[in-house]
């Protein structure tokens, strides 16, 4: 903003008349007005006050709030007399500030003096005579300079927000009018963002800081041309929140779009506040509004949409790429240039630094279920609790969220608790917290043990008809008749002789026990899942739910179609290794005659050296290979976690693969570069020396007594504190540093200068035991070959356990049919013992930090007594990964 000149402020024959209405509505603050001013009405609380010399410029400071959408300001050009109405040199005693107006500034400028006084320079054109009642809005009548005189000392310091919810409206609108401001995601989870001011003062709430900046901004009519259009922003600013609603998102892409038919903005004929609040939340949701917009669906959205991003196309692209990502904008529909094509996918942390750059690329996530209507989709998640979530049912379960979200549909978990040797209680409740921890959110839980009555009628009801038989062929006899497409000896039994074995099966007996129900379907079939498949077997176990009641439970082949129809399920998502199961699928369903269902497949997630059963996982459990399901080895939710994966890497890295039905083989190391461009930006960074064969350094000149100093924990980001780091005359070096240093080398210490090596002591075998140096801190960093990492030798160090974790197995992909107990990893797991600096004694189980040159970490064990170490598990950052040994 400019300020008026000083050889101006302070010229008699410039200076103009206020008449200043303010008032107490509550969404005002605190402005300055630093001009001269003169018939000032309403209660002026002087500066220290005291009456001003009006042969000066006079500060007033209006307290309050940011005026509403009323905010106006109105002025003439009608001449006044070269003096003050009461004759004196000052305000009149009598005046006071005006309370009757909540909502707008008035002004009357007048040029005092003689009537020929030209206008200032910093006025602008001259315009055409206005009456006293002539009204216009601030932005196009007053001159640039005058402009600063309503907040000009209220400068935005900083926006702060939760690093997980960026308010992408208020950045793009901040961005779009040039206001300087610097980002802070530090602020806690839930909290809303806020602007701090120079002044101290500060503003909270999204739609908040959207008026204000439509009221300071210097686009033109960026808050509405009058109090109507004003209305009609607040308006959308209260509907705008609804495309963060997944059932309605539909609803309102549809509704915006017939708006806009005929419309070129939201409100009146230039862009406003409402445009970049509808705008930022829309390029927020990500594929999903990328999906519709690459449709034909909603042409006129996606008309205005494009034409935003291809106006300000510089602009957003920087704030979607650094806060919205991989989920980002693409390029423009219609866009064929260069420079039109959209939102780079720049890699940039919550902080905005940024750490790289990548080509943009479109999703495969840009699919559409087959017959879907949009509000009448409903999806489910079916897990089977035998084992916790793992990175591949993470893939499937977002994928129901993400359907269900597009198409404004619903999403329900529903447990498969059909084999009770296999579940478990313990099952059931962590995979809630894993899918919580994703973030999906699901209408209600279901099991498939609820409907266990309807089944069994169900089963029964296709025993007489004809569609069903009990069977008691031995099982390994069964499959072999399977496979060669031979018919059961029980194939043709009578109705009724199925229905007294089906009641043997019922009550578990004997016999019973010994027999399934089978499907009567073809055995002659070339799809082997059609041939008489199991409907029906026994297992006296308890089950975890209903304990033994039932001594007979459905196969998931029989009870999936069943409830997936009950439930009104529209869409049964399933990986693709089920394919040949569909058309049993949808034959079981016709044969009950229950509603279709449609299948839509995607390829289930392999990745390299790992397995994903959880009947071989259960091995590793049940052998104490591992520690439990959330060991860090583990390719669980919990376990790659606990190891330093943040949840949004792993739902960005599952995202990018997509709804492909394309089989992919994928390496960890991707995953891990996601999770290392969201950590690195904002982790603190420590310091730790390794325990064995650790080198004591003697500084000749160090300092005799220790002082404290306190250093950012992390450079590039205030947010993550300071750290208090305790200089002293002896520090501890790693062994592998001292083993590269050469007598009179000079090295940097770092987070102190530069030293001089003068003595290298070592043992028998070679291993450097001392070392002697004298501080040289006006060296030049930027000379020296080794920067190292340094402890000082003080006893409030703090003992650490460092882990190391590699593969469980040796073999990037397990072929059909061979044993993993093959091919185990014989090692892996490495610790090492270290010592770290006394900052890390705060240090919370969960927090990931840095050590210096060492790699990242997440703190799995805390500081708790001196004797006991703190663990701190290594967190891989997308190199190679090398074997442990």
């Amino acid at each position: 903003m400019n300020i008026v000149p000083p050889e101006i402020q302070h010229n008699p024959k410039y200076w103009p008349w206020f008449k200043i209405h303010a008032g107490d509505d509550p969404l005002f603050r605190q402005y300055e007005i630093d001009l001269p001013i003169e018939d000032i009405e309403g209660e002026q609380e002087w500066q220290q006050g005291q009456q001003h010399d009006w042969t000066k410029p006079a500060q007033i400071i209006l307290s309050g709030r940011r005026p509403g959408p009323n905010f106006q300001l109105r002025y003439s050009e009608k001449r006044k007399p070269n003096t003050h109405p009461t004759g004196k040199a000052g305000p009149p005693s009598s005046q006071q500030l005006c309370r009757r107006c909540r909502t707008t500034f008035t002004s009357d400028s007048v040029r005092p003096n003689s009537d020929n006084r030209t206008p200032p320079p910093w006025a602008g054109p001259t315009r055409p005579p206005l009456t006293s009642s002539s009204s216009t809005n601030l932005v196009s009548v007053l001159p640039q300079a005058l402009l600063l005189v309503v907040g000009s000392s209220m400068e935005i310091k900083s926006l702060s927000f939760p690093a997980d919810s960026p308010p992408l409206s208020v950045i793009t609108a901040a961005k779009i009018a040039a206001l300087p401001f610097t980002a802070d995601p530090s602020a806690a989870p839930e909290s809303p963002p806020s602007f701090l001011f120079s002044n101290g003062l500060k503003l909270d709430g999204t739609y908040v800081l959207l008026r204000y900046i439509g009221g300071i901004a210097s686009i033109p009519d960026f808050y509405g041309k009058n109090a109507y259009d004003a209305a009609q922003i607040d308006e959308w600013l209260e509907y705008a929140p609804i495309f963060s609603s997944g059932s309605a998102f539909e609803n309102a892409c549809k509704y915006v779009d017939d708006y806009l038919r005929g419309r070129t903005f939201l409100v009146a004929h230039c862009l406003t506040i409402a445009d970049i609040a509808t705008w930022s939340l829309l390029a927020g949701t990500g594929q999903r509004w990328e999906s519709l917009r690459k449709s034909k669906k909603y042409q006129n959205l996606v008309r205005w949409f494009n034409s935003i991003l291809t106006e300000h196309n510089n602009v957003l692209s920087d704030v979607t790429a650094t806060y919205v990502g991989k989920r980002g904008t693409g390029k423009p529909v219609a866009a064929k240039s260069k420079e039109n094509q959209g939102v780079s996918q720049s890699a940039k942390s919550v902080n905005g630094d940024a750490s790289g750059k990548a080509v943009s690329k479109s999703s495969s996530f840009e699919v559409d279920l087959p017959d879907a209507e949009p509000g009448n989709v409903k999806l489910r998640f079916a897990p089977e609790p035998s084992g916790y979530l793992h990175i591949g049912h993470s893939k499937a379960a977002l994928l129901n969220k993400y359907f269900a979200e597009r198409y404004g549909g619903t999403f329900i978990v529903r447990f498969d608790d059909t084999n009770p040797a296999k579940e478990s209680n313990e099952f059931v409740d962590n995979l809630l917290i894993d899918i919580d921890t994703l973030g999906i959110k699901y209408e209600t839980v279901t099991y498939t043990s609820d409907y266990f009555p309807q089944l069994m009628e169900m089963a029964e009801s296709l025993i007489l008809q004809g569609k069903a038989y009990v069977d008691d062929t031995p099982r390994e006899e069964m499959q072999k008749q399977r496979m060669d497409g031979i018919e059961s000896k029980c194939r043709n039994n009578s109705v009724e002789e199925n229905l007294k074995l089906w009641k043997e099966m019922i009550t578990g007996s004997e016999s019973g026990l010994r027999c399934c129900l089978r499907g009567k379907l073809d055995m002659q079939d070339p799809n082997k899942s059609l041939r008489d498949p199991v409907y029906y077997r026994c297992n006296p176990i308890p089950h975890h739910r209903i304990g033994s009641k039932y001594k007979i439970y459905p196969t998931y082949d029989f009870a999936c179609p069943f409830v997936d129809s009950i439930e009104g399920i529209t869409h049964a998502l399933r990986s693709s290794e089920y394919h040949d199961r569909n058309a049993q699928y949808y034959r079981i369903q016709e044969d009950m005659g229950l509603r279709k269902v449609h299948i839509y497949e995607f390829s289930r997630l392999n990745m390299v050296y790992t397995l994903l059963s959880k009947r071989k996982l259960l091995w590793f459990v049940q052998n104490g290979k591992v520690d439990g399901w959330d060991d860090p080895r583990f390719p669980t939710v919990q376990g790659i976690v606990r190891r330093g994966l943040k949840i949004e890497a792993l739902i960005q890295f599952i995202l990018e693969q997509g709804a492909s039905k394309n089989l992919n083989l994928m390496e960890w190391d991707k995953l891990w570069t996601i999770n290392k461009k969201i950590i690195d930006p904002v982790c603190p960074r420590h310091t730790a020396v390794v325990e064995d064969r650790r080198v004591l350094l003697t500084l000749t000149n160090g300092p005799e007594q220790p002082f404290v100093r306190a250093i950012p924990r992390h450079k590039k980001y205030e947010g993550a504190g300071e750290k208090a780091t305790t200089f002293t005359n002896r520090i501890w070096l790693d062994q592998a540093d001292a083993e590269v240093l050469t007598v009179d080398e000079e090295v940097t210490l770092m987070d102190w200068g530069n030293t001089i090596i003068k003595v290298i002591e070592k043992d028998q075998g070679g291993k450097v035991t001392q070392l002697t140096g004298v501080l040289h801190l006006e060296g030049s960093v930027k000379t020296t070959k080794w920067k190292l990492t340094w402890l000082p030798e003080i006893n409030e160090l703090v003992n650490l356990t460092l882990m190391e974790f590699d593969y469980l197995i040796t073999k990037k992909k397990l072929e059909e049919g061979e044993d993993f107990l093959d091919v185990l990893n014989p090692c892996t797991k490495k610790e090492t013992a270290a010592i770290g600096d006394a900052n890390m004694r705060k240090l919370k189980r969960g927090e990931i930090l840095q050590l210096e040159r060492k790699g990242y970490f997440r703190c799995d064990v805390p500081y708790l007594r001196p004797s006991k170490p703190i663990v701190l598990f290594a967190i891989p950052d997308g190199r190679q990964q090398t074997s442990l040994k």
